[in-house]
């Protein structure tokens, strides 16, 4: 994870503005990591194999204990998650609807890159946070070994057929599009949110050149991902 910033460790709870902030970015990740597991649940029913099946039922239990352990701590700061979610349910659940997956390898692609780009971005949120909050945040978005077993599927299928890999390559493009549209849309309708990340003149947040350095990132990361599956992004 990229180091927080120094000036990170100044805001607290107490501060209602940015309360609210960290009360948006908790609960649309843990909407995120909610609506995931669902979406996990419909690639393990498209498993061919039972160790597979089982695999994505582990990966399903792990994203709802990531809702599990995020809609604990809204409520220990105040905030009821099934109300301060609702704001978040229709951008996420367009996002679902606009990226269907059409078999188990682009499932399995939606999960490794499609999903993974927008927890990127919540992670570049979360450098502006209190150090407690930043921890939780990276446990919920963070990589895990659930993630290796998913690269490890796609690598073994794309090697073997090539035909695979170019079509992966494609719902890739479009999905990390998909992904940063969403995050965006996001962050632009929510002020509480984007007030953590823009830098309003207080000298905390990111300014213009971070900003674009953040999308840099965000970019290099798929990159990387899709690189990583012989691909390209």
């Amino acid at each position: 994870m990229t180091p927080a910033p120094a000036t990170a460790v100044l805001r607290t709870l107490d501060d209602p503005d940015y309360r609210a902030g960290v009360v948006d970015l908790l609960s649309v990740i843990a909407y995120g990591e909610l609506s995931g597991a669902f979406a996990t649940v419909d690639d393990a029913s498209r498993a061919p194999r039972l160790d597979h099946k089982l695999a994505l039922a582990r990966m399903a239990r792990m994203d709802f204990d990531h809702y599990e352990e995020l809609a604990a701590r809204l409520r220990e700061i105040g905030a009821e998650p099934e109300s301060s979610m609702e704001p978040f349910t229709a951008a996420i659940d367009e996002w679902h609807r606009r990226t269907p997956p059409a078999d188990w390898y682009e499932g399995l692609m939606k999960a490794y890159a499609g999903s993974a780009i927008a927890n990127d971005f919540y992670a570049e949120i979360a450098r502006y946070v209190d150090p407690e909050t930043r921890a939780l945040v990276e446990r919920a978005v963070g990589a895990d070994e659930q993630d290796a077993f998913v690269k490890q599927v796609l690598a073994e299928a794309i090697a073997q057929d090539p035909r695979l890999g170019s079509r992966l390559a494609l719902w890739g493009r479009r999905l990390v599009g998909e992904a940063l549209s969403q995050a965006q849309r996001v962050a632009a309708s929510h002020d509480a949110l984007t007030a953590l990340l823009v830098d309003d003149g207080s000298g905390v947040g990111a300014d213009l050149a971070e900003l674009t350095r953040m999308f840099e990132r965000l970019t290099t990361n798929h990159s990387e991902r899709m690189q990583a599956l012989g691909l390209t992004a």
